[in-house]
């Protein structure tokens, strides 16, 4: 078991039951002086208080603060723990950060193979045409896909974003279509995409702060090699076309990248409607936080304003995480090809407390059943692993069968006791 404290939280409510102490001290002292109570009296309260204040850090936790842009949520991606939020609900225009869900896209398709980052893209005169943030492709520059990936996740190029969703799905309509049902399946129910790039002023092209966030901790969770681009902060490419070859700089659209320590992504955004919008993702102490703005005044703001959550978020958070790497019992099977199955956990377990809980006692339960019926597939739920805390269950993890074990014909039986007479 691994326990990792974002380290903030008990410092400060140290400090601020330190300070609360001397500053009632300081009270009663002024009080008990004018009314001629015993010292023994004044010290016997200040004791009191003391104790009250220590045992009851979340009296001073951190506020949330206080940011400018109108709706805002912040999330630790790896449990999907919510940390504070604003009008998170609230329907707005994304801007670039649209290009979220077109990466997830791309970065699901190279998952099954269909495409590879060494493929070739071709850039047709649709996607050149694409104004606001862009590249300069030309019209039939070839580049590669890992090339294109970097144009839109570094410098936000629209063109090269339409080059890529022409090269998935024949055009940018049915990438679109691919990114509307993507979102259906995340339940991202507030959500509505009309482009692949965030271009379009249409009251039709839509989401929210919620919304961004579940898309954003579905990239980053489930294709964590983006941070493989999203943290890049200048590169160079070079365009080759009819004209020769030339070198054109990407430059990081995501500020953080220099001014947080722990930033590593993810995406910005912005046009007249939108506004300011941004998708910040940063990692500390084992704890992968996500933090969207949306609708921020300006651009620095915008970067502030995120700063200041990811900063709230780490300030509360405390993070257990359980690897999951004993030993487990084997598994009596009845009726099967064999006696036993070895066992495994369906994986590591992480709970994520913003509450100042001592996470030290947290109990781990392994349920098990005596036995089994065959047949059991590798990978089916035998078991699990629950956790409590202060007796209350804070998750669990299945326990699952580590092969397949068939269940036993008439010929395995009689094997059986044939073996089992000439063993004994």
């Amino acid at each position: 078991m691994n326990l990792r404290r974002a380290g903030i939280n008990n410092i400060n409510h140290k400090n601020s039951s330190n300070g609360n102490c001397f500053f009632i001290f300081i009270v009663v002292e002024h009080l008990t002086g004018v009314c001629n109570v015993k010292r023994l009296v004044k010290t016997t309260i200040c004791w009191m208080l003391s104790v009250y204040l220590l045992v009851s850090p979340a009296l001073f936790a951190q506020a949330a603060p206080e940011v400018s842009a109108p709706s805002y949520f912040v999330m630790e991606a790896s449990t999907g723990q919510v940390i504070c939020e604003q009008d998170a609900d609230v329907r707005r225009s994304p801007a670039s950060i649209t290009k979220i869900m077109t990466l997830l896209i791309i970065f699901d398709h190279l998952d099954t193979g269909r495409i590879k980052l060494e493929d070739d893209v071709i850039t047709s005169a649709y996607a050149k045409s694409m104004g606001g943030s862009q590249v300069f492709l030309e019209e039939g520059e070839v580049q590669t896909l890992e090339t294109m990936i970097k144009c839109i996740a570094v410098a936000s190029g629209n063109d090269a974003c339409v080059a890529v969703a022409e090269y998935i799905a024949g055009s940018e309509e049915e990438f679109v279509k691919l990114m509307n049902q993507r979102a259906e399946d995340l339940r991202m129910d507030n959500t509505h995409f009309v482009d692949c790039c965030g271009l379009s002023d249409s009251d039709e092209h839509y989401t929210t702060a919620r919304d961004v966030a579940i898309m954003s901790r579905e990239l980053v969770t489930k294709h964590p090699e983006i941070y493989n681009y999203t943290k890049i902060w200048m590169e160079d490419i070079v365009h080759v076309t009819r004209q020769g070859s030339s070198t054109f700089t990407l430059s990081s659209t995501n500020k953080l990248l220099r001014q947080y320590e722990w930033a590593t992504g993810l995406k910005t955004g912005s046009t007249s409607k939108a506004k300011y919008c941004l998708s910040a993702t940063a990692s500390k102490d084992g704890i992968d936080l996500i933090a969207v703005v949306m609708g921020a005044p300006d651009n620095k703001v915008r970067f502030q304003d995120a700063m200041a959550l990811l900063n709230y978020g780490y300030s509360v958070s405390n993070i257990y995480v359980d690897e999951n790497k004993e030993a487990l019992p084997a598994q009596r099977i009845k009726g099967g090809v064999e006696d036993t199955v070895n066992l495994s956990f369906a994986g590591e377990f992480r709970y994520l407390d913003t509450k100042g809980s001592n996470l030290s006692q947290i109990e781990k339960t392994i349920s098990l059943p005596e036995e089994i019926e065959a047949p059991v597939e590798e990978g089916q739920p035998i078991g699990e692993a629950v956790y409590k805390l202060d007796g209350q269950r804070i998750g669990g993890v299945s326990i699952v069968a580590a092969k397949t074990v068939e269940k036993a014909g008439y010929r395995d039986y009689v094997l059986k006791v044939v073996y089992d007479f000439l063993l004994h």
